[in-house]
């Protein structure tokens, strides 16, 4: 966990008005305890990355929402890939086969198009 004057002294760019944005639009949402504000590791990790859309690649702020929405998507879709894995995996082999032969039917249908 990381308090809010630590993440502005660790990255360099970020200025605390702009992280105050962002958490007022719930581009992050940090803890609190006994009033202050936390960061955990994924949160910070979110901010490093607003902070390159924002900073470095001067993604204008109305697209930044945009831009995140898409990345969160993207990391539900790979849960649920990592879970939809696991649970083929858990299967006995001849079910494992017959979901992988349907699999390759549906690569030849995508082939098609």
């Amino acid at each position: 966990m990381m308090r809010v004057d630590e993440i502005v002294e660790q990255i360099e760019a970020l200025q605390r008005s702009d992280l105050d944005a962002w958490i007022s639009e719930a581009l992050i949402s940090p803890q609190e305890d006994a009033g202050a504000l936390f960061f955990s590791e994924m949160e910070c990790a979110r901010i490093r990355l607003i902070c390159t859309l924002h900073y470095e690649l001067e993604i204008d702020a109305e697209t930044v929402p945009v831009v995140l929405s898409l990345v969160d998507q993207l990391h539900q879709t790979r849960q649920r890939l990592l879970k939809l894995t696991a649970a083929v995996a858990a299967q006995d082999k001849a079910v494992q086969a017959a979901i992988l032969a349907a699999i390759d039917l549906g690569s030849g249908a995508d082939k098609k198009s």
